[in-house]
């Protein structure tokens, strides 16, 4: 022991050792070498193994390794310069906290390792065995917003990822969904390659919509009727005091835009931005890289003299399959 390190001699002291190659035993040591692993501290310092182990000379005249060297269980690996002990904790805080997290953690308990070491020891661990889920989540994920989508897999009854795909593709989804029999619903996206995906793996699995798109797009539905009834709304009355508010009401109620809503008010923001720089003499180019906008975007608004007139969206009442039906279910 010095003065901040614990060093631990030891040597083995077994006759014979078996390849790891072909299994076979030998007794005939071709030399020795020293083997320095760290541990695990103790009592805030730090420790070290010094362990003599030997190699030795393969008998089977077949195998390919004509020589290897001995390990001993539960301390060493073949190229591991921690114990077994040191290595399993480390991956512990891994698993726990990943990388950067991770790394001051370590430097807490004296055993301190960079980040990458961390996310190597990981990704060096098997894949765990999982069984064929029942319920199976179908989603997808962006590995770059906009260009790159996978399709992310979940055990939906317990809640935990299954398996990644590169892409969305109904053949990839299909090749999954094939190799697992025993799924029986499919939770998916209403994409229609997921459709098919579903429908060709597994024709005997129930296929549902997960609930998040259930109320996604039950919120959106909700949200476009109230807009289209804002009509039938009564109007309330003003104050008999403040005949200046009730004047400047008028104009906001027969407005398609409502007043409040984001994207409304984002779209009057944008267009008395771009109207004022423009009535400050800057040209629409000089806009457009000022805001982060495109110039057909400039242009679009420049055109409009009002806000009102960008009005292309949501809030129209086009004609539905669903108009003849709308009566009867206003009264339900």
């Amino acid at each position: 022991m010095t003065g901040t390190i614990v060093r631990v001699e030891a040597r083995t002291t077994a006759m014979r050792a078996a390849c790891p190659g072909c299994g076979c035993w030998s007794g005939r040591i071709h030399g020795s070498y020293l083997r320095i692993p760290r541990d695990l501290p103790a009592a805030g310092k730090f420790v070290v193994v010094s362990l003599r182990v030997r190699r030795f000379v393969c008998a089977e005249d077949s195998c390919p390794r004509k020589t290897f060297a001995e390990q001993v269980a539960g301390l060493t690996r073949r190229f591991g310069r921690r114990t077994e002990r040191l290595r399993s904790a480390l991956v512990s805080v891994g698993l726990a906290l990943a990388g950067r997290a991770g790394a001051r953690l370590t430097d807490v308990f004296g055993s301190p390792v960079s980040r990458n070491t961390l996310l190597r020891l990981i990704t060096s661990l098997p894949d765990p065995l999982i069984a064929t889920p029942r319920v199976v989540g179908v989603d997808e994920y962006a590995q770059r917003k906009g260009r790159i989508y996978g399709t992310v897999l979940v055990d939906v009854e317990t809640r935990r990822p299954i398996d990644l795909l590169p892409d969305r593709e109904a053949d990839t989804l299909a090749a999954w969904l094939a190799e697992r029999p025993g799924i029986e619903i499919v939770c998916r996206d209403r994409a229609p390659f997921y459709a098919e995906g579903a429908t060709r793996g597994a024709p005997q699995a129930l296929q549902v919509a997960d609930r998040w798109h259930l109320w996604h797009n039950l919120g959106e539905a909700a949200e476009k009727c109230v807009y289209r009834h804002r009509g039938c709304l009564r109007p309330v009355p003003a104050p008999p005091d403040e005949p200046q508010e009730q004047e400047e009401a008028e104009p906001t109620a027969s407005s398609p835009w409502p007043t409040g809503h984001r994207f409304a008010e984002r779209t009057r923001a944008k267009h008395a931005t771009i109207h004022a720089l423009l009535a400050a003499g800057h040209s629409k180019r000089s806009v457009a890289r000022q805001l982060g906008m495109t110039l057909n975007t400039i242009l679009r608004f420049s055109r409009a003299t009002t806000p009102e007139e960008l009005f292309t969206g949501q809030w129209q009442s086009r004609a539905t399959k669903l108009d003849a039906y709308k009566p009867y279910l206003d009264q339900r």
